[in-house]
């Protein structure tokens, strides 16, 4: 039987530990005997041109062997040129089908079906390896193998017509009358490969029942030991086996892939919301293919790298806009005085006139004017935390103690900003609010300092679409200019001091600078635009304003839309031990360090009207009071 193969090797060893943890048991591959697999490269079969030829397996009692045939494509050939050269010596199997047995430090591989062959530039296991190249290129190299019977059979790699092998069967004498009937060899030779396998497979396995009950051997002889010539032997006389020490460990630094369609199935995995993550599809292909030996990683979040900090030390905090806060604090006027009184004098009545005098008549005197005043007393704002010192000694990569006492300082100023401009916006009965009796807001504050001017929609679009149909603003237009046209008709009873400021919203800003003409051109190209024709100094966004309504004495109830105050008429007092400190306790019940800022400071506008709030009508609310 002539069969020609490029090389041959070792698929697989037994009882030696894989990289993955499997030890692979005798005859664990038993029933593929005889098989024919693809061999491939890589173990990448999701493509029939990744097929490299094919290989014909042996179960042997050290593992499972290989005689392995390219094919004539540009890649079978690719192939062949590599492990000609020596560049790839290693084999990799792919087996389905698993049944495993636990030994404590892994797992032994009892059963499973060898589905491809790879050629792989690192093995799993430690003894699978190619130990035979034909190299003499079609010159009639020749190869015996036995195969069941115990007769030779040449595995050649000669070329078709050259010289026979010697081992070939010879030829039956020709019939007396000349007629040359077929030969053993010549019906051989009209065999299919696949024809031919089934032979072969047949004859070992008749061979293996030694003409008794079909029962095994009970008492094998290792290859070799009855004198036959075993495929790892060179029928040359010479060794082209390659020399591998079993007891060598596997280098442990050694890369292994899964196979390229398990590598598919993962990243698609990967991209799905419930799972999201490459180290957690992983996780679940191993789990659903528990039973699938791939010489892949059991445990593959071991050999995931530790995750590094893009910016080492103390973490990044997400936060609400803090920059209008900053604006806030530096611009309030400061006064070392924490119980503030204002006083102002009303000269605006009609009866407070000078008189002309006439010449004999009594002079008159003129009305009487009014005074107004208030008064604001202090009230203390805090905010504690506390951290458990074992926790305070474990992260060393940053200084946790002061990182948290600046969140706390940032948290206390934002809060104080927020009283200032819209109120706390905690109900009135609950104890911790920050009283509007302490910390008057601009918003909230009584119409004598604030002034509450309502922006009317539906009376700007009228005015800029008229009787005219066929004209058509956009909305963001039209709410721009009612908003300009509001913001500079309540400036005629703005008596603050300076240019005021806007404090809005980042949504009303984007309203106001998308505002289109008909012809579709922008009418405000940036803030500073805008700011001018709101005839402001500046505009700050504080997303913090969102969503924000009042409910008036009337109990119709405003939504929020800006705020035009100069902060230099609104005062903020606090005497001396009442500025912002910090402390700090420990409690040694607990081990706990606790820690503590706090203000004691009062704060109002001083002006009388020198704030003004624009607010568009909601609807009836139905309860009074304020809630911003």
């Amino acid at each position: 039987m002539e069969l020609k193969y490029d090389f041959s090797g070792w698929a697989t060893r037994n009882d030696l530990v894989c990289a993955d943890g499997r030890t692979i048991r005798r005859d664990a591959f038993k029933h593929c005997d005889g098989m024919s697999v693809p061999i491939v490269w890589n173990h990448q079969h999701n493509d029939p041109a990744n097929i490299l030829g094919h290989a014909i397996l042996e179960n042997r009692q050290d593992g499972v062997y290989a005689y392995g045939f390219f094919n004539d494509t540009d890649s079978g050939k690719a192939a062949k040129q590599l492990v000609q050269h020596g560049d790839v010596q290693a084999l990799s199997i792919y087996a389905n089908g698993l049944k495993q047995q636990s030994n404590g430090r892994g797992k032994d591989v009892i059963h499973g079906d060898i589905r491809e062959l790879s050629l792989v530039v690192a093995g799993a296991n430690p003894g699978a390896f190619i130990d035979f190249v034909d190299l003499a290129h079609g010159e009639g190299a020749e190869q015996e193998v036995i195969i069941g019977t115990g007769e030779p059979i040449a595995l050649c790699h000669s070329e078709e017509g050259g010289q026979e092998p010697a081992s070939a069967p010879p030829k039956a004498d020709p019939k007396p009358d000349g007629k040359n009937d077929e030969t053993i060899e010549d019906v051989w030779n009209s065999l299919t490969d696949k024809q031919k396998l089934a032979m072969g497979v047949m004859l070992k396995q008749a061979a293996e029942g030694g003409g008794q009950s079909g029962d095994p051997d009970p008492d094998p002889k290792p290859d070799g030991a009855d004198g036959t010539v075993t495929h790892s032997d060179n029928p040359e006389g010479g060794d082209n086996i390659m020399k591998h020490n079993v007891f060598d460990k596997p280098d442990e630094t050694q890369d292994f892939t899964l196979s390229h369609s398990a590598q598919t199935e993962i990243i698609a995995s990967a991209k799905t919301k419930s799972v999201g993550t490459l180290q957690g599809a992983l996780k679940l292909y191993a789990e659903q293919n528990s039973d699938t030996l791939k010489h892949g990683i059991d445990d593959i979040e071991a050999l995931f790298p530790e995750y590094k900090d893009l910016k080492p030390g103390a973490p990044e905090l997400i936060t609400r806009d803090q920059g209008w806060v900053g604006v806030v604090m530096s611009k309030v006027h400061k006064s070392p005085i924490s119980r503030i009184r204002t006083r102002n004098m009303d000269a605006r009545g009609d009866d407070i006139r000078a008189h002309g005098y006439q010449k004999g008549k009594r002079k008159t005197p003129s009305g009487n004017m009014k005074l107004m005043k208030r008064t604001t007393d202090p009230q203390t704002i805090y905010i504690r935390d506390s951290m458990h010192r074992d926790d305070i000694i474990d992260i060393t990569d940053f200084d946790v103690v002061n990182y948290k006492y600046g969140v706390m300082k940032m948290t206390l100023n934002e809060e104080i900003a927020i009283a200032i401009m819209i109120g706390d916006g905690r109900d009135e009965a609950d104890e911790q609010k920050i009283s509007e009796e302490h910390i008057r807001s601009i918003w909230n504050d009584d119409d004598l300092y604030t002034i509450h001017y309502d922006v009317d929609i539906e009376a700007a679009r009228n005015e800029l679409q008229g009787s005219r149909t066929d004209m058509n603003f956009g909305d963001n237009y039209i709410y721009a200019e009612a908003i300009i046209t509001a913001a500079l008709y309540s400036r005629e009873k703005f008596k603050g001091t300076g240019t005021p400021d806007l404090f809005c919203t980042p949504h009303l800003v984007n309203v106001m600078l998308l505002a289109r003409d008909l012809n579709g051109r922008r009418i405000y190209n940036s803030k500073a635009d805008l700011a001018a024709a709101l005839n402001v100094g500046n505009i700050y966004t504080a997303e913090q304003f969102e969503g924000l309504a009042r409910t008036d004495k009337d109990n119709v109830q405003h939504k929020l839309l800006g705020l035009f105050v100069n902060l230099a008429d609104y005062t903020v007092g606090s005497t001396k031990g009442g500025e912002i400190t910090r402390f700090n306790q420990f409690d040694i019940d607990f081990n706990q360090e606790k820690y503590l800022i706090e203000t004691r400071l009062s704060g109002a506008l001083h002006r009388l009207w020198s704030a003004i709030a624009l607010e568009e009508p909601v609807k009836p609310a139905s309860g009074g009071g304020s809630n911003p």
